[in-house]
């Protein structure tokens, strides 16, 4: 390598460096130690336009992440460490950081859960008149309320199902525990839908007990639990970019008019045993 980066050359590397998580003091003085064998201190500073002042703590900062090294001589020299060694390094130690703050902070969002459940609790207690109804537009808020239903469901889950899924009703967990504790399972899929994986997922669903059913198109996404319980979503005719919207409800009516319109379907529905479906 050549002792001087090309303007151009620079300024990209510099930007890159800052992504990875330098700040632009360490990521300047690392490609300036880069391209030479060796420099003291305050003239790195000079080369890579560091203020004398903060010169050492970004020469500290690049040992600690290794970027750099220091050279022990009659005076204190710093030089890089191979980029193919300090920026791998790097990556890993704040992979392994970020999946420990990660931990911790699944560890405390979980005892913030249960302190601000019995709040939420007590704060509810004066239903209003739509408290049966909600709205919900974030997927995650989706995931989250499907997954609780699905794991106090006593009886039935019935669903329509098609992508895009929020959660995939045929790699989840919750569904085999739901067929162990004898809840009855149908589930309703449009045709073509379901890839390779998702077909050898079936079999084992089939196996398991799960009732599947194919039809050409359904209206809707819909989850339905004990028939009281659930979630419908349709697609926004607004927006240009599909996205769907869900109704949670918590209705012996709505349930009652849900099953309704799954009974109908199921009727019309090809059993998933049928050849032409099982290619799909």
């Amino acid at each position: 390598m050549t002792q001087e980066l090309k303007d151009n050359d620079f300024q990209r590397f510099w930007r890159r460096l800052q992504t990875l998580g330098l700040n632009a003091y360490e990521a300047r003085s690392y490609l300036v130690l880069v391209g030479h064998p060796r420099f003291k201190a305050l003239e790195l500073a000079a080369r890579a336009h560091v203020p004398r002042q903060k010169i050492y703590e970004v020469l500290d900062s690049l040992v600690e992440k290794g970027f750099a090294q220091v050279i022990q001589e009659k005076t204190k020299l710093f030089s890089a460490v191979e980029p193919a060694l300090a920026v791998p390094a790097y990556l890993e130690r704040r992979s392994q950081q970020l999946q420990q703050e990660i931990t911790e902070q699944a560890r405390m969002a979980s005892g913030l859960v249960e302190d601000l459940n019995s709040t939420y609790s007590e704060g509810q207690e004066g239903r209003g008149t739509l408290d049966f109804l909600r709205i919900v537009g974030d997927q995650g808020q989706t995931a989250a309320q499907y997954r609780k239903m699905l794991s106090e469901v006593q009886n039935e889950y019935l669903e329509f199902s098609r992508p895009p899924y929020a959660v995939d009703p045929l790699d989840e967990q919750l569904v085999r525990e739901a067929r162990q504790r004898g809840v009855a399972c149908r589930l309703i899929f449009q045709a073509g839908a379901l890839d390779d994986a998702h077909l050898q997922r079936l079999q084992e669903y089939l196996a398991m007990g799960v009732n599947i059913r194919f039809v050409d198109s359904l209206p809707m996404k819909l989850a339905l639990f004990d028939c009281k319980q659930g979630m419908i979503a349709l697609l926004d005719p607004v927006v240009t970019k599909p996205a769907w919207t869900s109704v949670m409800f918590d209705h012996d009516g709505m349930g009652a008019a849900m099953k309704g319109l799954f009974e109908d379907y199921w009727r019309q529905s090809v059993p998933s045993e049928t050849p032409e479906m099982t290619a799909a």
